[in-house]
């Protein structure tokens, strides 16, 4: 009989010299110190890889840390009570690991300045106790060829190691995390592993790199809204850019402002839910993403978005009008939801209310008013406020209809959709500013259906001014201090300092 050797278990530990402490009062510094870190520990995987990957084999275990940031604070701040975040709530210690500085650095920088300003304490840079998973060592569009695995006399998770996802989850989020004693509190909403991996997903998932995305995103569940915002984007680079610096594409295709970009996307193939970006500096244009179809979509784009930390997303796309008063293109701004999406209910329990962001809402009704031309009592004609219902099964007039239509009645929703409610709930669960105007395109409960002439012709006329309007209401948006539109309505009794 056949008996299998094995390797034996490696013995020695190779990590880099041991990072020394440093304080810092400076935002800038202290994110430079972080910058400097991350560099070193992540290349010294990254060389040990094309190292073990050469030679099949090591005799050693490779290990780097992520980088952490800590403050401790013996007294209340007297803070600026109008902020909704830059603070901690109580006097004690609180740390966070930190991934990909370079990308965050102007989130950073915010964030350190409020808490060194609010509480008069160093922030300090060090070495955390998590590893840096080798796969979120690498640089971005690093291709491994598949054959370095054969070649491999060990796995790779006895070499390095690998992602973990114990420790990848939204426990600080979600207000269930419980720091073990003696343990730093949480000082960022989410982790550095917990960030790396929705980096990753959202490559993945959008064919395009996270430094592309904008802080303020329009999700959207047809592709008639994409080809009308890539044709304005298109127009818009041609004639100098109007603002805005460049339009970047699934597979990262680049037009700067004053360049005339191709008529279609080059990818052969395009991803689950691509996204598009109108840039400006700082991270001030627009991105706009198709989730297609369903609040299963919804909810994966939304928790991947969040990690980096936009100030605002919206969502435009069609809906069913569920009030006789209503007509084909009259448009919805939601005000309330009702959430039968089912997605989120072990995250964000189905008795939580989503207010309505009155500076989102104000955004919204005032680029209607601008782009449509009409105002005031006018403006009642073609647009309703209220309450919209998500659903999450698509063909819920095939079933018994007294009890979904008499749910919709009693709720006094006034259109149906399959992802509003899920973008507003996961706004709300990470504290990113959100709203719904959708766009009435049938109306089941009372026979109203597009024939295929009709439904051309409404496209038509309809996306592109639905679209201009959310385009609007994003430029009122961004035009706001941050501190005024991350809401003190989304923070919860225990906060963490970031937003």
């Amino acid at each position: 009989m056949e008996h299998r050797i094995y390797p034996q278990p490696i013995q020695t530990i190779s990590s880099p010299e041991p990072f020394a402490r440093k304080s810092f009062t400076d935002a800038r510094e202290a994110v430079a110190a972080l910058k400097a870190l991350y560099e070193r520990n992540t290349a010294f995987l990254r060389d040990a890889f094309a190292q073990v990957a050469k030679d099949g084999e090591s005799d050693r275990r490779f290990r780097a840390f992520y980088p952490e940031i800590s403050l401790a604070t013996g007294s209340y701040a007297q803070i600026d009570t109008r902020l909704a975040y830059g603070h901690v709530a109580a006097p004690g210690v609180y740390a966070t690991t930190i991934t990909r500085p370079d990308l965050f650095d102007d989130y950073l920088i915010d964030q350190l300045s409020l808490v060194i300003r609010n509480h008069g304490v160093p922030i300090t840079v060090s070495e955390s106790e998590t590893p840096i998973p080798l796969h979120f060592a690498f640089l971005q569009d690093t291709y491994v060829e598949g054959s370095i695995a054969d070649r491999l006399k060990r796995p790779l998770r006895d070499l390095f190691d690998v992602p973990d996802l114990n420790a990848t989850d939204d426990h600080i989020v979600n207000g269930t995390h419980e720091a073990p004693p003696g343990e730093p509190l949480p000082l960022a909403p989410f982790t550095a592993q917990r960030v790396d991996y929705s980096l990753h997903r959202l490559s993945h998932y959008t064919a395009t790199a996270p430094a592309h995305f904008q802080n303020f995103v329009l999700f959207t569940n047809y592709q008639f809204y994409i080809d009308e915002f890539c044709a304005l984007a298109r127009e818009m680079m041609a004639e100098g850019g109007n603002g805005y610096t460049s339009f970047v594409e699934p597979g990262n295709i680049i037009t700067k402002a004053g360049e005339t970009s191709p008529s279609a996307s080059a990818l052969a193939r395009l991803p689950q839910m691509p996204a598009y970006h109108l840039t400006r500096e700082g991270h001030a244009g627009i991105t706009m993403v198709n989730i297609g179809v369903g609040p299963s979509n919804a909810k994966t784009i939304t928790d991947h978005v969040a990690v980096l930390r936009p100030h605002a997303w919206l969502m435009l796309g069609h809906c069913a009008g569920l009030r006789n008063t209503q007509a084909l293109g009259d448009y919805v701004l939601a005000h309330a939801y009702v959430r039968e999406d089912h997605v989120l209910d072990d995250d964000l329990p189905v008795w939580v209310p989503l207010p309505a962001l009155a500076e989102v809402q104000v955004a919204l009704q005032e680029a209607v008013a601008e782009i449509t031309g009409l105002s005031g009592y006018e403006l009642k004609r073609i647009m309703r406020t209220g309450t919209v219902a998500t659903i999450d099964n698509r063909n819920w007039e095939l079933r018994e209809q007294r009890g979904p239509v008499q749910r919709l009645s009693q709720s006094r929703a006034i259109a149906l959709d399959m992802e509003s409610a899920t973008i507003a709930a996961n706004g709300f669960r990470f504290r990113v500013p959100y709203g719904t105007l959708l766009c009435v395109s049938d109306k089941p409960l009372h026979g109203e259906l597009k024939l295929p002439g009709m439904a051309t012709d409404f496209y038509k006329r309809q996306v592109s001014q639905h679209l201009k309007i959310g385009m609007r209401a994003v430029e009122k948006l961004a035009a706001m201090p941050p501190e005024r539109l991350h809401s003190r309505k989304l923070r919860s009794f225990f906060e963490t300092a970031f937003q």
